[in-house]
């Protein structure tokens, strides 16, 4: 950070004082968030760090329309990483992706002055592995595979006669923590859909979960975190999307009957060793609150009051305890209702022990027009980087990416609150 910009930073920390609004991504409790209204702010220039008014962190504009170099080219329309609950950097934080609107295949950028490096002419489901920083895990056709981006090097861990039409998700599948397992949608010969598990390390394969006996169409399967689990989110009947958690070896263990009970959302270890899913729920008793749902007996916790959420993250693998999440929603309405969640076109963090801790993040500024639009926000593996897309308030105009920093304060875990639920139950 250049001396003019630590100087910027510090003049609007004590102007955000003095108007009672959050300082450069300040942790607050519930009890003290408030709304905070969009600041108006010209688009940044590519590449040149600027500091968001609202909320005094630093952020950088990393793509734009146009040829970036190095065999990079955004299209006119979009160019921003692929998902909130997909990782955008790889595990030591060197490489970035960006696949939305990448001319050509997938481009990577420096993961830390967003530089554009290379590309490569490739379509394949791809995830970074999330423990080793050269190589992501790749699901395509028949085969399961990892491959080094850098190096464009690929090796087949698994090749099928028995299937085909793999899919990593599809969109929504993440590797288990360790890397080691993922779970993979595929089809039989017969035309029957099924999911299974697939151990990168011992390449071995566990049983098919027949999907057509839950019955409705699959929208996506992932492997749970510590890659005992598999949750499938299934549309039972139009407009009614269910969870389903089997363990790797088939057995039907929770069906959750709610429709997006949670959705939009990712999974982690809770505190207590637990695999939980958080995301939005769209049914009652906590419709379009951010909840925490557990994958072994299917306990809710609410997290945050109603609100304009729209996506979940926990991309921030080496910051546990955190959910990183995007707000859409109409400023002068949210404004309007002080018992909504204070946030409107906005990224936060939220600490999913139920104490209301938050950090805000940044301000989007995106006009909502169709799912492009969407910012959906992502961290970085230990949570100081959160990518994010806006069209900068521009109905149909260009859709860029967007990186901030966040400071995080060292703490001790001994200090942490104990396990509250906000009042909320």
């Amino acid at each position: 950070m250049t001396f003019y910009q630590r100087a910027s930073a510090l003049l609007l920390i004590a102007v955000a004082m003095s108007l009672g609004l959050p300082a450069a991504g300040s942790r607050q409790s519930s009890e003290q968030t408030q709304f905070v209204a969009p600041v108006m702010m010209d688009l940044p220039d590519y590449l040149r760090p600027v500091t968001d008014p609202a909320f005094g962190t630093i952020f950088t504009r990393i793509t734009k329309p146009g040829v970036l170099g190095n065999g990079v080219a955004c299209g006119n329309k979009y160019c921003s990483h692929r998902y909130s609950s997909a990782q955008a950097w790889n595990s030591d934080q060197s490489l970035l992706v960006i696949t939305n609107g990448c001319s050509g295949g997938m481009c990577f950028f420096d993961g830390h002055t967003y530089a554009p490096l290379f590309r490569r002419a490739r379509s394949t489901e791809c995830e970074w592995h999330p423990q080793n920083a050269d190589l992501m895990i790749c699901v395509q056709g028949r085969q399961v595979s990892t491959w080094a981006p850098r190096t464009n090097r690929e090796d087949v861990l698994f090749v099928s006669t028995e299937y085909h039409d793999f899919h990593f998700g599809p969109g929504k599948g993440n590797p288990s923590r360790d890397g080691d397992r993922i779970a993979v949608r595929a089809v039989r010969k017969n035309g029957d859909a099924v999911v299974f598990a697939y151990d990168l390390k011992q390449r071995r394969k566990f049983p098919d979960i027949d999907l057509e006996h839950i019955g409705g169409t699959n929208g996506t399967c992932s492997i749970s975190p510590l890659g005992t689990n598999i949750l499938c989110l299934q549309e039972i009947t139009s407009g009614i999307e269910q969870g389903f958690i089997f363990s790797v070896e088939g057995t039907l263990l929770q069906r959750w009957m709610e429709h997006h009970r949670p959705g939009h959302g990712d999974m982690t270890v809770d505190d207590d060793g637990s695999e939980v899913y958080v995301g939005i729920s769209k049914s009652d008793p906590d419709k379009y609150q951010v909840i925490k749902r557990r994958l072994s007996d299917g306990r809710v916790t609410p997290l945050v009051k109603y609100g304009e959420a729209m996506h979940a993250s926990l991309r921030a693998l080496d910051r546990p305890g955190w959910v990183f999440l995007t707000y859409g929603g109409d400023p002068d309405e949210i404004s309007a209702h002080p018992d909504w969640a204070p946030y409107a076109q906005e990224v936060i963090a939220l600490r999913i022990d139920g104490s209301g801790d938050v950090r805000r993040i940044a301000q989007t500024r995106s006009t909502q027009l169709d799912y492009r639009s969407e910012s959906h926000a992502s961290p970085s593996p230990d949570g100081s980087q959160v990518i994010w897309s806006s069209n900068w308030g521009v109905p149909g105009g260009p859709v860029y990416d967007f990186v901030s920093r966040v400071d995080w304060p060292e703490e001790s875990t001994l200090n942490r609150k104990e396990i509250v639920t906000n009042g909320l139950h």
